[in-house]
């Protein structure tokens, strides 16, 4: 496994932690979720490359643009909740209650 592939799966694999583990705040889990699709996004940019081929070349603006579309839900979401419920604290948002 090569320095490059190891770095991608550290960097996925910390991040996904850090959405497991360290769920208190909205803002801490859109920030795990975005380094998950930049490990990712940089992965399948390097794939093609390290190919040699040039039939897969879209599939990385395409994760890109929906990576901004999910970016920007994320923070709708974060800005309804706060302006709802006072705090982006995630135990305040149950499903139960609405």
């Amino acid at each position: 496994m090569s320095l490059t592939h190891l770095s991608f799966y550290s960097a996925f694999t910390l991040s996904s932690l850090g959405l497991a583990f360290h769920r208190t705040h909205l803002i801490s889990a859109l920030l795990c979720l975005e380094s998950m699709m930049l490990s990712m996004y940089v992965a399948l940019s390097l794939w093609p490359i390290e190919n040699q081929t040039t039939s897969s070349t879209l599939v990385p603006v395409l994760m890109l643009a929906f990576s901004a579309c999910e970016a920007g839900t994320g923070l709708a979401m974060l800005v309804a909740s706060t302006r709802t419920h006072g705090s982006d604290h995630l135990h305040n948002l149950n499903l139960l209650q609405c």
